[in-house]
C-alpha cells in the first residue's frame, strides 16, 4: 500500500473518532441550566458628526435648535448639545447623553428626529457619522 494513502487513512479514521456528536440528555440526566447575567444597562453617549454644505450653516443651526429643545425634554435624555468647529465652520458635532439604550431607541423613534433628518438632507455634504458608546465611568 502507498505510504501516503496509509497515513491519510489513519488521519481520517483518527479524526472520525475524535469528533463526537452531541446527543440530547437522557431523562435520567439533568442538563445544567446555563445562567446568563443580563447585560448592564449603562448610560450611553452619542457623538454625531454632521458636515454641512457651505452657506447652509445658519439654516442648519436654526433647524437644530428645535431638535435640541425637543430632545432635552425626553425623559431618558440627560443632555443634548450642538458644537461647531471654529476652524471648519461647516463641521458640526452633536454630543448626546442618555440614561440607557431604551432612551436612545425612544429618541430615534421620535417624529421630530426623522423630520430633522428630512429637513437637513439637502444641506449635508456627506453622510452623518453616528457613534453610540457606553459611558466608561459606570463600568
Amino acid at each position: 500500500m502507498n505510504p501516503k494513502i496509509l497515513i491519510l487513512s489513519i488521519l481520517l479514521v483518527s479524526a472520525g473518532f475524535s469528533c463526537k456528536q452531541k446527543t440530547a440528555p437522557q431523562a435520567s440526566e439533568s442538563p445544567q441550566a446555563e445562567t446568563v447575567a443580563p447585560a448592564p444597562d449603562y448610560q450611553k453617549m452619542i457623538i454625531a458628526k454632521v458636515w454641512i454644505k457651505p452657506g447652509k450653516e445658519a439654516d442648519f443651526i436654526n433647524a437644530a435648535k428645535s431638535i435640541i429643545e425637543s430632545s432635552n425634554k425626553e425623559e431618558g435624555c440627560l443632555g443634548y448639545m450642538l458644537y461647531q468647529d471654529p476652524y471648519e465652520k461647516t463641521n458640526f458635532i452633536f454630543v448626546e447623553k442618555y440614561k440607557n439604550r431604551a432612551a436612545i431607541d425612544f429618541h430615534f423613534a421620535a417624529p421630530y428626529f426623522s423630520e430633522f433628518g428630512t429637513l437637513i438632507g439637502d444641506w449635508t455634504s456627506q453622510p452623518t457619522d453616528i457613534k453610540i458608546i457606553d459611558i466608561a465611568a459606570e463600568k
